[in-house]
């Protein structure tokens, strides 16, 4: 009994010390973000983990409001995780000095032309808001998209009708809707990202450009045509265009609960909601994509919209400066953009690769295909400005200005004021 003991005891000893390296081996990394969902950032991790069992992902996913704020907490705290989930432009350039440039990890996964193994827009907007002579990436685009505007398709079939392509229809479209009981337009103006969204496509519409001039200096804010958006931006409210307490309620969840649930003809959106139809259960219009299509935003000037939509990075993940094992980060980034982890996410329809080549393996309808591919191919193509802005000040102050003209709190100049006080 006692030379059992002895020798289970020695196994004991000789074991422990491999069962100590093997904790020790195991690197862990702190995921936070906004995007992709818990449910897809789940499937990422464990294709990745199929060949990397050693590097444990700790995700944290919560919606963007709550993101931004904990994301701001952390930092003055000195505890940013490892990864950090990013937008071009602004929100990158608030978190530049806690980020790692990463060229150096771009270059040994896919080699010195790495940069066009990616749509160019994504590599452009990397940049966004850098200062001048700094030409570093602080995060590599995952995911791109476009903004514009889907229709709920059985509704608009049951009324006969296309998709607006001018103001007139649109304002036409929402008297025949608003007397149905269905909400025109639907929108959770309660949160600044979406009130940006709908203004840049405004903007973009009127003076194609001009916003980024502005922000450069090289325009006003307060010049005609911001101005004139505003007012446009103010009408959707007015004319009834927009449903009743708008800017009472959220995005998500709950215009999106409305708009599942068939209650909705239209609604601005992005290439993301292509994500609907790979949730568990959906609801039957996400089935396969089946109830809804997408198409541009109205032209508001008479004039004719322009071609191109606004777009380019949905997310990007950067390293974080205060990261214990930034090589294994950066082998988690790379095969998210690229490999097993990033197919799992394509797979899901998140959104639209930054890498190119990538494609759902399968398609629930012929819809479903036929939406992917023109994102893909015709919209993703055409993007030439960015759906965000450089500077986090007027960003801000552009949102906070949006929901005041809605709100009837200031006028549509007064507005646009505030954003070019806050550009100074």
């Amino acid at each position: 009994m006692l030379r059992k003991a002895t020798l289970s005891l020695l196994l004991l000893i000789l074991l422990l010390p491999g069962l100590t390296a093997t904790a020790q081996d195991e690197v862990v990394i702190h995921f936070r973000s906004w995007s992709p969902v818990i449910a897809t950032t789940e499937a990422m991790i464990e294709a990745f983990n199929v060949a990397n069992p050693d590097i444990r992902i700790e995700p944290n996913i919560t919606n963007y409001t709550e993101y931004i704020v904990d994301l701001q907490t952390m930092a003055a705290g000195g505890a940013l995780p490892d990864l950090i989930g990013l937008e071009p432009g602004a929100l990158t350039q608030q978190y530049r000095d806690h980020l790692m440039p990463m060229q150096d990890c771009a270059v040994a996964t896919w080699g010195e032309d790495w940069e066009s193994q990616f749509y160019p827009v994504g590599i452009e907007q990397a940049r966004l808001g850098n200062p001048e002579g700094d030409d570093n990436i602080y995060g590599l685009p995952v995911l791109t998209q476009t903004i514009n505007m889907w229709y709920t398709v059985p509704i608009f079939e049951e009324a006969g009708v296309e998709p607006p392509a001018t103001y007139d229809e649109l304002l036409a479209l929402a008297d025949m809707f608003n007397a149905q009981g269905i909400a025109p337009v639907m929108i959770g103006a309660g949160d600044g990202w979406i009130r940006r969204d709908v203004y840049m496509q405004l903007i973009h519409n009127i003076a194609p450009g001009l916003i980024y001039q502005a922000e450069d200096g090289e325009a006003s804010f307060t010049d005609e045509p911001f101005v004139e958006a505003m007012t446009w931006w103010k009408r959707l409210f007015d004319d009834g265009i927009f449903q009743m307490g708008a800017l009472g309620m959220s995005h998500y969840p709950a215009a999106v609960e409305q708009i599942q649930g068939g209650r909705a003809a239209m609604f601005p959106m992005g290439a993301w909601w292509q994500q609907q139809a790979a949730n568990p259960n959906p609801p039957p219009l996400d089935q396969n994509l089946q109830g809804y299509a997408a198409f541009k935003f109205p032209d508001v000037t008479g004039m004719g919209a322009p071609e191109d939509l606004l777009g380019g990075i949905d997310v990007m993940l950067g390293v974080t400066r205060d990261s214990a094992n930034p090589e294994a980060a950066c082998k988690v980034i790379t095969d998210w953009i690229s490999g097993a982890g990033a197919q799992a996410l394509i797979n899901t329809y998140n959104d639209l690769p930054a890498y190119i080549g990538l494609r759902p393996e399968t398609f629930g309808s012929a819809n479903q295909e036929a939406v992917w591919d023109m994102f893909t191919e015709d919209w993703l193509a055409t993007v030439k400005y960015a759906r965000q802005l450089k500077s986090p000040d007027v960003k801000q102050a552009l949102e906070d200005a949006l929901a005041g003209v809605a709100a009837g709190e200031m006028t549509p100049a007064e507005g646009m004021q505030m954003v070019q006080d806050a550009n100074m």
